[in-house]
């Protein structure tokens, strides 16, 4: 499998200059309203604390969560489902709407169906999938993945929105591809999208917390397209990721104050739905999933990322994120989170992932749960070179470094001699594609005498 160079792709999206700057303000302004939130709420931190231990106690008891939840959701007349891999979860969704006969399926946004890659799935064996969140569906007409976890189209302005239904959609609704106005093209969306919540088959949602005591799971949105796709249809399927269990009711309330102050500065998101039992003459499916979450929970020090409750707070405050783009990750899952998720997923294919990263540890500070985030990342640096997985230039310039910084005296010959050189050399030896640093910047000056020549002649001493 090839490898993930985050800083070529990032360069595509560097270059749109007014896109990047766009991305950048949006996010941190996100992140400014998110601080106002957790700033206001004299007991922030006491959630913080809560959530992470909540989530620590249920993962470290999932086994018998699971099985509270498949009993209680049972009782409730939910069927419930378990996928060991992507692969049997695409294969459960598509026997449930095969043997109905269901040709289409309206879904709201879910990352864990993103993960699975089922809506080229479906759409191979004949079933149209239409995603019915506004940014989602901007980016399958666009044949784009999702670049944001809340905000899957945040890199985008309203303008190519604009030309993207009116090259899509627009045939059909009569749409200006040349009018940006946001209500018109939300109002665009929902002419689009409401006649399809009537024809669909069926209807498939994530959910953003499984509740063990109930057998029942939450689903937080804005838009209501959630609820449309699992009420309006006669069939009505969950795909949830097995780390999205908690223990009771009672808990759900410290998770809900928190998840939209970490994702979007708002108090709450606009609709919580609890979904607890199928409607009369209707079924209700759940496909609890792991696809690599049990293998993570064991691993001593990434286990913790299963606490994530994908609000995308990391994501908002990190300056290489911002500065990227999502899709310049390659993966389902990008930002600080993706950085520490991916490689238990592919290793040599995410490896360069890790090093997307100032390290500055604004992550952690803003994650609702408390997950070290910084200091995965860190550790996966560490596994990644260990098992020999950095690219064959940069293990050569590591190992190289390493000779010269364990010498004292040749650190010193070669720093000098660098800084000699470096105004003499050819252009061509330093701005070239093995000196990623001379891609997008020119290489400093270097001052007239080292720190230690300056502190040898300020101070005295032998040289």
């Amino acid at each position: 499998m090839k490898r993930v160079d985050h800083a070529e792709a990032s360069s595509t999206f560097i270059a749109a200059s007014s896109h990047a700057a766009f991305h950048d303000r949006r996010l941190w302004d996100l992140r400014g309203k998110r601080d106002r939130e957790a700033h206001g709420l004299p007991e922030w931190e006491t959630l913080r604390e809560l959530a992470s231990a909540i989530k620590a106690h249920t993962l470290t008891h999932l086994a018998d969560y699971l099985e509270q939840f498949e009993r209680n959701a049972q009782a409730n007349g939910i069927v419930v489902h378990w996928a060991r891999d992507a692969a049997e979860h695409n294969e459960i969704v598509h026997r449930l709407l095969d043997e109905r006969g269901v040709t289409l399926l309206v879904k709201s946004k879910s990352m864990l169906t993103d993960e699975c890659e089922m809506r080229p799935y479906l759409e191979q064996r004949g079933i149209t999938v239409m995603e019915t969140d506004l940014g989602e569906r901007i980016q399958q007409l666009d044949d784009e993945p999702p670049s944001h976890i809340v905000v899957p189209a945040v890199h985008k302005l309203r303008g190519d929105v604009a030309a993207v239904f009116g090259r899509t959609i627009g045939p059909a609704l009569g749409t200006d591809p040349e009018n940006d106005d946001v209500p018109y093209l939300a109002e665009s969306q929902r002419r689009h999208t409401r006649p399809a919540y009537l024809a669909a088959g069926a209807g498939l949602t994530g959910a953003n917390f499984a509740i063990a005591e109930t057998g029942s799971f939450v689903v937080c949105t804005n838009e209501g397209n959630a609820d449309l796709s699992a009420n309006l249809p006669p069939l009505h399927i969950a795909s949830i990721g097995i780390e999205k269990l908690i223990p009771t009711l009672e808990h759900l309330g410290v998770f809900v104050r928190m998840l939209s102050r970490s994702a979007l500065g708002s108090p709450i998101t606009q609709i919580t739905s609890h979904f607890r039992a199928p409607r009369p003459g209707t079924e209700l499916h759940v496909v609890l999933v792991d696809n690599g979450r049990s293998e993570r929970l064991g691993m001593a020090d990434f286990w913790y990322s299963l606490k994530c409750i994908r609000c995308g707070a990391c994501m908002n405050t990190c300056p290489v994120y911002r500065r990227s783009g999502g899709l310049s990750y390659g993966a389902t899952y990008s930002g600080p989170i993706g950085v520490i998720i991916d490689p238990t997923f592919d290793l040599r294919k995410y490896s360069a992932l890790p090093f997307a990263s100032t390290l500055n540890g604004s992550c952690t500070s803003v994650c609702p749960v408390k997950i070290n985030i910084h200091e995965q990342i860190y550790k996966w640096r560490q596994v990644i070179a260990e098992r020999r997985q950095l690219p064959l230039v940069k293990r050569e310039a590591m190992r190289v470094a390493g000779k010269i910084l364990a010498r004292p005296r040749l650190y010193r010959a070669a720093v000098e001699a660098a800084a000699a050189g470096i105004d003499h050399l050819p252009r061509s030896l330093v701005y070239n594609p093995f000196n990623a640093w001379g891609r997008q910047r020119e290489v400093p000056a270097a001052p007239p005498q080292t720190f230690r020549q300056w502190y040898l002649k300020a101070r005295g001493g032998p040289t």
